[in-house]
């Protein structure tokens, strides 16, 4: 399944100037980095451009840059789903600049109530816009997650450029004198990014580093990152580390942003693709089969009604040809079997439902030696009573009955036997 994976543009900050914002920009005008996969592990396109222009994939994630979050050290409390939002801005009022009400909060995907766990928190509206831009222009995103994080099995660093801006001209060593490039470290005791400059920057280094801690850089920054680490730093483009972000377990649509009525989505997209003119052939050919359909379910139909009314016209032809003292006819199987039934009687033949004929089936399947007490005979049924009859001796005399025709009832030392619906065999 395809997956578009974009990176969402910086929050707009104070700048240290002036202490004015930077203009912000509107929710999906901003031009988007993004990466195309296959199949969520290798790259087959990547680019940048604005966000009508982003080509379309099954599967859609957008990514936070290191400085649009911040991730707190907390006790996952047990708590219910409707109240855990609540109770997470309870835990981190101390921790927590901003008013929690203004950030959004999303839970370590490995928490386990009662045990320690990560939160990640960053600016709610901003990134309420940015879901509900992508959204309204056919995105929508299945999955927000971060570049960077806390990860205590794969300690990182990674020099990189900030997510603002590109990287200025010229030789890479003058970012020692400017803000441009920054450092983002991740390890089991959190997750932070500062600029790369001064010897400040490498004293925010615990020492020793973390043991198996991987280095990488982007590749106008690799010497930078060579020189200022002492070792040999391999280079990683943004693509590859949005494609390992998104292989990644977090999930930031949580609480309130959490996506919902998604197939309602899914259908109004289907929608609104079927009535493309790509789709007017199809849609012209689904109508023509089944206006087929409707004509030949018709016409079978039809001559089903034909068959059933000459099956009728025999029955009554047969009804009168055999007894034409019948008049009126009303209901001709009916009168059928009761003029036979007549016939039968006045002949003094006895029926499938005479007391002679039930009595005869009874003695082919009773048992030996076992009296029988008493004996009904109501219109079709007769009922023989026999205290002495036991469960085993009733199940095979009611399967040979039944194998024969019969409809038998054992209750309590009672066997009641009448004809089948379907009359015997």
């Amino acid at each position: 399944m395809s997956l578009l994976i974009l990176q969402l543009p910086a929050r707009a900050r104070l700048t240290a100037q002036d202490a004015t914002p930077a203009a912000p920009h509107a929710p999906g005008t901003a031009e988007y980095t993004w990466v195309l996969s296959p199949d969520g592990r290798t790259l087959s396109s990547e680019g940048r451009c604005a966000a009508a222009l982003l080509p379309r994939a099954a599967s859609v994630l957008a990514v936070v840059g290191e400085t649009d979050l911040a991730f707190h050290r907390i006790t996952c409390p047990r708590a219910p789903a409707a109240r855990l939002r609540a109770a997470l801005a309870g835990l981190l009022e101390e921790q927590l600049l901003d008013d929690g009400e203004g950030l959004h909060l999303a839970l370590d995907p490995a928490a386990r109530p009662g045990e320690a766990a990560w939160v990640a928190a960053c600016d709610r509206a901003w990134l309420a816009g940015e879901i509900a831009a992508m959204e309204a222009l056919g995105l929508p995103l299945e999955r927000v997650v971060p570049i960077a994080w806390p990860d205590e099995a794969r300690p990182r660093l990674h020099v990189h450029a900030p997510v603002s801006g590109p990287l200025p001209d010229g030789d890479s060593s003058s970012l020692f004198d400017d803000e441009a490039g920054q450092v983002t470290f991740s390890h089991a005791g959190g997750c932070a990014t500062w600029p790369l400059q001064g010897s400040a920057a490498r004293a925010l280094l615990p020492v020793p580093l973390p043991q198996g801690l991987q280095c990488s850089a982007s590749a106008a920054l690799a010497g930078t990152a060579e020189r200022w680490l002492g070792r040999a730093v391999p280079v990683q483009s943004l693509a590859e580390r949005l494609l390992a972000a998104a292989q990644g377990g977090w999930n930031l649509r949580q609480f309130d942003l959490a996506p919902r009525h998604r197939g309602l989505a899914w259908l109004r997209d289907g929608w609104r693709q079927w009535l493309t003119p790509a789709w007017r052939p199809a849609r012209w050919g689904l109508a023509a089969l089944a206006l087929v359909q409707v004509l030949g379910l018709n016409a079978w139909a039809w001559v089903q009604r034909q068959d059933l009314a000459a099956q009728r016209q025999e029955m009554l032809q047969l009804l009168r040809s055999t007894h034409p003292q019948v008049r009126a006819v009303l209901d001709a199987p009916l009168q059928m079997q009761r003029e036979n039934e007549a016939l039968r009687a006045a002949a003094g033949r006895a029926g499938d439902a005479d007391l002679e004929v039930l009595m005869q089936a009874a003695a082919s399947a009773w048992p030996d030696n076992l009296p029988v007490q008493t004996l009904r005979y109501e219109g079709r049924q007769l009922t023989l009573a026999a205290p002495g009859l036991q469960a085993a001796q009733a199940e095979p005399l009611r399967q040979r009955l039944e194998a024969s025709g019969w409809r038998v009832e054992a209750t309590d030392g009672r066997i009641s036997l009448q004809p089948g619906r379907g009359g015997r065999p």
